[in-house]
């Protein structure tokens, strides 16, 4: 290799690096120098001398740093096939670039200074220690030649314990080796970092003249100029040196941290008050006291409670919030307010515990600083407290210190503030404004922090009210005196639903919103804390009747009003009388309207309020029914007279009123009177839905669509709308039902069932089987429901849709706000308030055929529960069920499969006595599961092939947004469907089943690492009665395994969990055929081809693959030879765990190890994330052990090499 090969190779490695990084180049001319210059670092054998040319000093930038590019790829992918003397020549070059081979520290570009520091890093990742003893040392010699070579140093340590500790990318052995030498020189390690850092901020400090030191510095301007440039090297070290820190103190043993009386700790809040050094400083204090581990070795922490470091933490604080909004000092308050926390949290742990640790000196001085971080006007520093508040609250010694006692007001008076929703990031109405603009987006997003906010600040106030009840109590009493007294202010925005009243920004509102919640926090806590004879009665009953005389024709402002109502009226229990007045108070907020006889549609702020006000007549009823019973003909008086008027409510106000009604009749306790009092309630009902007209309209599809009006065309879409009220009698009639059919119960106390005649029998197992009073009424009208469901079904039938009139062509589609709900678009802010529900006819119908269907599905659902063996044993009812809700699935859409699932399918089956399985749950399943595992399988292989597809071809008619919402969708309806075969087939026993919560969950939950199945994941009866039927014994199998390979994480590990094994061991005493038992295999390991990038679900899939083939392999050969087409198998590492698995006799290796083999055999199939499937594998060999002798010391040979001659003469410095 002549000198001259190497300067023609790298002139032409020039020319392609400048064409690479040349925005004018053409692509073609782009990809060919990237070409070349690839192909070089693969196959050139003169790489390194060419690497190192490239890299002196005298090139660009851009060319040094491809050259380092070269010799970095030389030690990743061709170090194992150098000769030795080529590394030790390689290793003394870079050692050499390090020395020399840069330029200064201010002027070399950070990204040479990275890439120069990793070389040194994969070469210690390769030789150290065994083969490399003197490192540390030849660092040490380079660190004493200036500042250029220190902050290198620091580099190479900070990405060694990055890519060793915490990132942890090379294999186990060498990780412990590396791991274990660093930790027995961390001594040395750590001093020389902490040396550094000192003598460079000491000179960086002395020639910037410390702050102290400002006033007595007279030295002519010149020389603080000659001395800019040294002095700004310095800092770079220093800041060098703590990112090193930073990267050390997470994992080292805590006594390095702690060493020489927190010598450290104490330079670190020394730092706090050095501008350019004082971040650095800040993140490294807070990653210390953020440690864990043993209580016993934390307890140093606490010199941070100390005078001295106090007040640097407090005086960095003041200074840095007086320097005014500058985004560097904010940054610094947030990590200082982060370290305040964790100091916290450490004292919440040490104090109370074995330790000893008494309650600091200065803990008034911490909580008077806390308590400014929770009155700071960055509405994120607010949030930022409010955990460790609470800790504070909840600890069993502090909660009782006098000092946190007394902060409890001054954290109350704060919290008035902070519940005050403002700070929005594109208005100019409060400090916050300019803070929130630094950490949110849009105000969207502001407004989703402030909601979680706000709800973590109700807990924290609740605790702190444990401790305090009375003065909670007595702050909301005053706030909420001062809002009734103070004049409206709507502020510069009207809001839309009529002149002078407030929008969801308007001051009034905010303040009335705050204040609500706080006294609803407060107040509840209160009740809970007191004893009974302690509550303030009387200043609660004054607070109530203000509030109850208070007048507005604010919509938002009289929803506040109702929820002080509810939050007060505990009170009423003691003082009964003023009962009529609240029913008043709500019963006139029922039928608010801003105008009266408005014909203009009602805005949403409007609906809220007449709604809260039925909700809150409805709790009252549900949680007070003793009190509310002696009025209950008042009460009952006053529904008939608003239902006579059939315009006055709409229908889901006024079956709310009559569920407040049934709740009431609940205590009559008295069978017969309670029949006849649902029987006049519901006679009206009764009476529309059995006349002949409604159930003509009901059973025939057509006339139905007539009917509600969905075959017209309409001119004005806002107003015109001539079936409406059509429409809002079926609604007024299923509502109806529904209230009744939720409602209605017999008395808890079998005593009292008894003697009300709720009683009517004993079941074979000796459990009470009670008669529901609504039962007659509620089956004479079933048909008609199941003939309106039918009816509904076969709205989606191709013939029916083409009858839907011009405007309601879309009638049966999802509404917007359902759409962005399952894409998770944010809704626009103003709009949830201030436009009217549904802005036109259209929208207005398609919430019709969308409430309809789901209410009709709640009452089917809701029938099981509230009628038992009553509906159970209805003549034919699996007939007439499978003829009416699950007809014509196959027109139904995702969006209505989805909610009869959950509100009808589950509920029936998981309160259907067992006696009925035979009869009706398994008739019916049966036939569903098999339709549901078809349809899922066609919707993925769609989806599948889509994502096959090239986007060129794909069509414009489908857009993206549209795609995307039909793959949510089959994914949620994947989800509904496998968690109701789970629901109907297995028990759990010690596991937590949590059903509806989760269906539409995050994906989160997919990443848990360990998975490893709950043992005792048996068969349910139902299970067990399904899977004696064959097809759907197959139905269940296939679908659960098919789905093993969808496209949707969660239901994978969830199926593979709780599912899989448990249906395949109950069908493994019969004979399968060994094609089926294959395609078991098969399918698990296809799961893994899609899914494996996944911890979780690779973790679930290899257990259960390992627990099939377990299970199998003895029986059935086939296995092996599935297992011998997956690609880079080991023969004969397959070969020994099959003798093992098969030889009964030999004694059998712990599980986690035979786990363990069988997951290295089946690697090959287990899919990878893309970003790593196209990389190259890089391969770091192992060294000879560290740990077979004792350990010689490092400083002496530590290996003889086979050879004879010391392997420590490899790397001579």
């Amino acid at each position: 290799m002549s000198a001259e090969q190497v300067s023609g190779l790298c002139e032409q490695l020039v020319k392609a690096v400048t064409v690479i990084m040349d925005p004018a180049s053409t692509q073609r001319y782009r990809l060919e120098a990237l070409k070349f210059c690839e192909e070089f670092k693969e196959k050139c054998p003169i790489c390194v001398p060419c690497g190192l040319k490239l890299a002196e000093k005298t090139q660009t930038a851009i060319v040094r740093h491809f050259g380092l590019q070269i010799l970095e790829h030389v030690v990743k992918f061709r170090w194992n096939n150098m000769p030795r003397l080529e590394k030790v020549y390689l290793k003394n070059n870079v050692m050499g670039l390090i020395s020399n081979g840069t330029q200064s520290i201010l002027e070399e570009e950070s990204h040479i200074k990275d890439v120069l520091s990793r070389i040194v890093v994969e070469m210690i990742k390769r030789e150290w220690p065994q083969h490399w003893p003197d490192m540390l040392k030849e660092l040490d010699t380079l660190s004493k030649q200036g500042e250029t070579q220190t902050e290198l140093v620091m580099f190479i340590l900070l990405r060694l314990a990055e890519d060793v500790v915490t990132f942890q990318t090379l294999p186990t052995q060498r990780r412990r080796d590396i791991q274990q030498t660093l930790t027995q020189n961390m001594e040395k390690i750590f001093s020389f970092l902490l040396n550094t850092l000192q003598q460079n901020v000491n000179k960086y400090r002395r020639m910037v003249g410390a702050p102290q030191e400002q006033e007595a510095l007279t030295t002519p301007q010149k020389t603080d100029l000659a001395q800019e440039p040294k002095a700004q090297a310095n800092c770079r070290v220093g800041i060098a040196a703590l990112n090193t820190l930073a990267g050390y103190i997470d994992w080292v043993a805590l006594s390095h941290i702690t060493a020489d009386n927190c010598k450290l700790l104490e330079m670190l809040c020394l730092l706090l008050n050095e501008p350019e050094l004082q971040l650095g400083a800040a993140e490294c204090l807070l990653i210390a006291v953020s440690r864990k581990g043993k209580l016993e070795d934390r307890k140093p922490l606490m010199v941070l409670f100390g005078d001295v470091a106090m007040h640097y933490i407090l005086s960095a604080a003041q200074t840095a919030d007086g320097e005014g909004l500058v985004e560097k000092h904010y940054v610094f308050l947030k990590r200082l307010c982060q370290v305040l926390c964790a100091l916290g949290s450490q004292l919440c742990a040490l104090l109370g515990s074995e330790c000893d640790v008494e309650t600091p000196a200065n803990f008034g001085k911490y909580l008077e600083s806390f308590l400014a971080f929770t009155t700071h006007p960055s509405q994120f520093l607010r949030s930022s407290t409010q955990i460790t508040w609470g800790a504070l609250f909840r600890h069993e010694v502090l909660s009782r210190d006098p000092l946190l006692l007394a902060m409890i007001p001054k954290y109350l008076r704060a919290s008035m503030t902070n519940l005050v929703k403002v700070g929005f990031p594109s208005k100019t109405d409060s400090p916050s404004c300019e803070y929130s603009r630094f950490d949110f987006d849009s105000d969207e997003d502001f407004n989703a922090f402030f909601n979680s906010f706000r709800a973590q600040q109700g807990e924290v106030m609740r605790m702190a009210c444990r401790l305090d009840p009375r003065t909670g109590f007595q702050m909301a009493g005053e706030w909420l005196k001062y809002q009734l007294t103070s004049p409206v202010d709507t502020g510069p925005m009207n809001s839309k639903t009529g002149e002078g009243l407030c929008s969801i920004f308007s001051p009034s509102f905010v303040q009335w919103d705050a204040m609500t919640f706080f006294s609803e926090s407060v107040i509840s806590q209160m009740f809970r804390t007191l004893d009974k004879d302690e509550i303030p009665v009387n200043d609660g009953i004054d607070l109530l009747q203000l509030v109850l005389n208070f007048e507005t024709k604010d919509p938002l402002i009289l929803s506040c009003v109702l929820t002080n109502v509810s939050a007060l009226f505990p009170f009423v229990t003691y003082r009964p009388e003023y009962l009529p007045q609240v029913l008043a108070k709500l019963f006139a907020s029922v039928t608010f309207e801003v105008i009266e006889e408005s014909k203009a549609p009602r805005t949403r702020a409007v609906k809220n309020v007449r709604r809260h006000a039925c909700s809150s007549i409805i709790k009252m009823c549900r949680d007070y029914p003793q009190l509310v019973l002696p009025n209950f003909e008042m009460l009952y008086s006053h529904v008939k007279q608003l239902l006579s008027n059939e315009l006055l409510l709409t229908q889901m106000e006024k079956c709310a009123l009559m569920e407040a009604l049934v709740l009431i009749s609940n205590q009559f306790k008295d069978y017969e009177r309670q029949k006849a009092f649902l029987e006049e309630l519901m006679a009206p009902v009764a009476g529309l839905w059995l006349s002949p007209e409604m159930q003509r309209v009901l059973s025939d599809p057509e006339a139905f669509i007539s009917y509600v009006g969905a075959d017209n065309k309409i001119t004005d879409p806002v107003l015109e709308d001539p079936s409406g009220l059509n429409r809002s009698r079926i609604s007024f009639c299923v509502y109806t039902i529904l209230g009744v059919v939720k409602r209605a119960r017999w008395p808890a106390a079998t005593e009292e069932a008894k003697a009300g005649g709720f009683l009517v029998g004993y079941m074979p197992s000796g459990s009470p089987i009670y008669r529901n009073p609504c039962t007659e009424q509620v089956l004479k009208l079933l048909d008609n429901i199941l003939a309106l469901i039918r009816t509904h079904n076969n709205l989606y039938t191709p013939e029916m849709v083409a009858r839907l009139g011009e405007t309601f062509a879309k009638a049966l589609d999802m509404l917007e706000v359902e759409k962005n709900a399952i894409l998770g678009l944010p809704q626009p802010l103003l709009e949830l308030y201030d436009s009217p529900v549904y802005k036109t006819v259209l929208e207005r119908m398609q919430g019709f055929f969308c409430t309809l269907y789901d209410n009709c599905f709640h009452i089917l659902g809701n029938a099981g529960p509230s009628m038992q063996q009553d509906f159970y044993t209805v003549e034919g009812l699996a007939t007439q069920l499978l003829s009416s809700a699950f007809i014509n699935l196959n027109n139904i859409p995702d969006y209505r499969l989805r909610p009869m699932l959950r509100v009808f399918v589950k509920p029936l089956v998981l309160s259907c006595p067992s006696e009925y399985y035979e009869t009706l749950v398994c008739p019916m399943l049966g036939p569903l599961f098999t339709y549901l595992h078809v349809r899922l399988s066609q919707k993925w292989q769609v989806i599948n092939q889509r994502s096959m597809l090239c986007e060129d071809d794909a069509a414009d008619d489908n857009p993206e947004s549209q795609e995307m919402l039909e793959e949510q969708l089959i994914r949620l309806l994947t989800r509904e469907v496998m968690d109701l075969v789970t629901v109907c087939c297995v028990s759990k026993k010690g596991v937590e089943h949590n059903t509806t919560a989760a269906v539409d969950g995050d994906d989160d939950e997919a990443m848990a690492t360990e998975v490893t199945p709950p043992a005792s994941a048996e068969l349910t009866e139902l299970g067990k009665c399904l899977m004696k039927q064959e097809d759907v014994c197959t139905a269940l199998l296939v679908t659960a395994y098919t789905s093993l390979s969808w496209k949707d994480t969660l239901s994978c590990q969830r199926t593979t969990t709780q599912l899989c094994w448990p249906l395949l061991k109950q069908v493994l005493p019969g004979n399968l055929l060994p094609d089926a038992v294959s395609w078991f295999f098969i399918s698990v390991l296809k799961g893994l081809q899609t899914h494996g990038q996944h911890d979780g679900c690779m973790a679930a899939l290899v257990h259960l693959a390992f627990q099939i083939y377990e299970a199998l392999r003895p029986r059935y050969a086939e296995l092996k030879a599935v297992m011998e087409q997956i690609p880079d198998i080991q023969r004969d590492s397959l070969e020994q765990f099959d003798s093992k698995l098969l030889n009964p006799t030999l004694q059998k290796v712990a599980d986690k190890r035979r786990k363990d083999h069988f997951k290295r055999l089946i690697t090959g199939c287990i899919g990878k994330p893309l970003g790593e499937q196209f990389r190259k594998e890089v391969h770091i060999r192992n060294l000879p052990s560290l740990f077979k002798k004792v350990k010689p010391s490092l400083e002496t040979d530590v290996l003889e090499n086979e050879d004879g001659e010391g392997l420590t003469a490899f790397f001579e410095p």
